[in-house]
């Protein structure tokens, strides 16, 4: 047998504090509110409602991320040009900016004061206090984890297809949606569980732009504020249920991709 080097005991170590600092504190959550109790919680109609909220919403920032990321993630998989990394830096920007700051900035230039909040209030959309209102916050946080996520699933494809599909008289277009899409999709599903799974976690923005309706996480902060955490603990359960479900989906996705390239 192998003598294991004190290296090997020092990964393990480390590992298993890292594992135990994740997991005892969502442990105990998990298992705080009995079942009867996560039964009745599900019932509430409050809940599904916020629930379905966070869902939809999040649904719809990913959508939007997948309409207009996907051509700008091509755009910088493909092409080099000055100030690249620049765009590249301002997409990653959302990730690094402090959550209720976001909110601030959508409020800045949102409200009647600002020329564009004057157009879309003439245009009847409202940002503050709406479901359109969340679904902004949820598509700017989430849009780099969809751009990004797909960037790197067009640069795992050899230009060389598209070439010879473009020397055979195919158009851009054309060589786009019957080579590039059709090999990029897992890449485009990821992102879009990505984008989802972020999008569905944000409360910092979203408690500023819009508190109510009352997405799942604004919901759990509400009733930890007015009762503490033995009526805000089963909502967190169910919601910690629904990113595990998205998580499970991405690493069963992620590990079909790795297979296939091996």
């Amino acid at each position: 047998m192998t003598k294991r080097e004190p290296f090997f005991w020092i990964t393990i170590s480390c590992g298993l504090v890292i594992m135990a600092f994740i997991l005892l504190p969502l442990i105990e959550m998990m298992t705080a509110p009995s079942f009867s109790m996560l039964k009745e919680t599900i019932k509430d109609k409050d809940v599904l409602r916020s629930i379905w909220l966070s869902i939809y919403t999040a649904g719809l920032a990913a959508l939007i991320s997948f309409v207009f990321g996907t051509p700008l993630a091509y755009l910088l998989a493909r092409t080099s040009f000055r100030g690249k990394r620049l765009v590249e830096s301002i997409i990653d920007l959302p990730i690094v900016i402090p959550h209720p700051v976001v909110g601030i900035a959508i409020l800045g230039i949102a409200g009647k004061n600002h020329w564009f909040g004057q157009i879309i209030s003439e245009l009847g959309i409202r940002i503050m206090g709406s479901v359109t209102g969340i679904v902004v916050v949820l598509t700017f946080v989430g849009m780099p984890f969809y751009v990004n996520t797909v960037k790197n699933g067009f640069e795992a494809i050899s230009p060389r297809l598209e070439k010879v599909s473009r020397s055979l008289g195919a158009s851009m277009f054309s060589t786009f949606f019957r080579i590039t899409f059709p090999l990029a999709w897992r890449s485009m599903l990821v992102g879009i569980i990505m984008c989802s799974a972020r999008a569905i976690s944000e409360f910092g923005a979203v408690i500023i732009v819009a508190y109510h309706p009352m997405i799942a996480p604004v919901l759990i902060y509400e009733r930890f504020e007015a009762y503490g955490l033995k009526y805000s603990q089963p909502v967190a359960v169910w919601l910690v249920f629904i990113c595990l479900l998205l998580f499970l989906i991405l690493r069963v996705l992620t590990s079909s991709t790795g297979e296939k390239k091996a």
